[in-house]
């Protein structure tokens, strides 16, 4: 090998070595971390005031719940304590105070649920006065439920089926949870008698397709809940349903900031998540058994 020949290859050799250098500097680069700031901004109360009165109860123990938003990566609760918790039944003057538990719960123990009465929550908290209202509507029986292997997405895997008689001459809200197994949230479902009133309503429950890999078996257990709830929550929760369903979907509509019924008297700016709800309830539990197709 000539002289010659032996420089252009040794040129070559130092030209990729600066190459491999280069590339090296650039993937090792890509290690550093980047700090993303986050949005933040004061925290606002947190209202979790679900005064459900389940059939074939008294309905005299009820909880309510304040917390303080907290910074996107935090993960404990920032339970509120010293707040004045109170609930008025403005049909009949009754007031029943809760009791601060000093871990963000307030508690009482001889409430009275009237349906079709009118009830107001007072917060009182840092100086400032929340209020809310809402009517304790009542929910008919569940009549039967049905499973079956067809209807739903997959004519191999069981769903099942509620049946509650609306009644008639009335404009009416439903609210169905079903909770299977070991999954963490419920299925949500709310329905209005827009065209079925005065007749046999029904609502269809299946597994998500998400979750394929966990379908219900023979055996298998879920835990229905159906509320009679007012036009104004129903307006919330459809929103909020509809704003659950579509995380991840790119083509979705921005999700709004959802407010619930609570209002500032002192601050209206400063107004607290979340939604106060009177309602009645009725729950069953379901086993599927084994079926064939």
């Amino acid at each position: 090998m000539n002289s010659r020949i032996k420089k252009i290859i040794n040129k070559l050799r130092s030209k990729a070595t600066v190459t491999i250098i280069l590339l090296s500097s650039v993937i090792f680069s890509c290690t550093d971390v980047v700090d993303v700031a986050v949005p933040t901004e004061a925290s606002r109360l947190v209202i979790e005031a679900s005064l459900d009165w389940e059939k074939g109860t008294s309905g005299n123990d009820q909880t309510i719940k304040l917390s303080l938003t907290t910074p996107f990566f935090d993960t404990a609760l920032d339970p509120v304590v010293g707040a004045s918790v109170s609930v008025e039944n403005v049909t009949n003057g009754e007031v029943y105070v809760f009791e601060d538990q000093q871990d963000g719960r307030y508690t009482i123990s001889d409430f009275e649920p009237i349906v079709n009465n009118v009830y107001n929550l007072e917060i009182i908290y840092n100086d400032e006065t929340y209020i809310a209202q809402e009517t304790l509507i009542p929910v008919p029986e569940i009549n039967r439920i049905e499973q079956s292997r067809i209807g739903g997405s997959d004519e191999e895997e069981l769903d099942l089926t509620i049946y509650f008689d609306d009644p008639e001459n009335e404009t009416n809200f439903y609210y169905a949870t079903f909770l299977e197994g070991d999954d963490l949230f419920p299925l949500r479902v709310v329905v209005s008698d827009e065209f079925t009133n005065g007749n046999e309503v029904s609502i269809f429950y299946e597994e998500n397709e998400a979750d394929a890999e966990d379908e219900i078996l023979p055996g298998d257990m879920v835990d229905i809940n159906l509320y009679g709830i007012s036009e104004l929550y129903y307006d919330f929760l459809h929103i909020l349903i509809e704003q659950s369903d579509n995380v991840g979907d790119p083509f979705a509509t921005i999700p709004t900031r959802l407010r619930g019924n609570f209002i500032n008297l002192q601050n209206p700016d400063n107004y607290a998540f979340g939604f106060f709800r009177v309602t009645e309830v009725v729950n069953q539990v379901y086993t599927f058994v084994e079926q064939e197709n």
